[in-house]
């Protein structure tokens, strides 16, 4: 009997460790379905540059900058230009917890 209570701790210990792993990947599928979904993606690639930058691209620029994510929020609500050439991002019609989630899934890009 302690050999079936020690193997069966021992696999719900193992399960909770994948747990965070499986809860990053079904986050980081929904947000790309978001991306999707807000036409992200008819001017960004993950790994290639469109109409704008690549969200690898952007990934490794604000890498190293603690306070991107604010800034990036800002610019995918509000729009921008300037910093990857003429072409403008126009403002997105997201809310600010979307936006959020987004501009996280961008800089999660490795």
């Amino acid at each position: 009997m302690k050999t079936r209570s020690l193997t069966l701790t021992l696999a719900l210990g193992a399960a909770a460790l994948t747990l965070p792993s499986l809860g990053h990947a079904l986050d980081a599928r929904g947000a790309q379905a978001l991306a999707q979904s807000k036409g992200c993606l008819a001017c960004h690639a993950i790994d290639k540059k469109m109409v704008g930058p690549a969200y690898k691209e952007i990934a490794a620029k604000y890498r190293a900058d603690k306070t991107s994510e604010a800034k990036l929020v800002d610019k995918v609500m509000k729009g921008g230009a300037g910093v990857w050439g003429q072409m403008p991002m126009p403002a997105q019609s997201v809310t600010p917890a979307e936006a959020k989630t987004l501009v996280a899934w961008v800089l999660s890009q490795k």
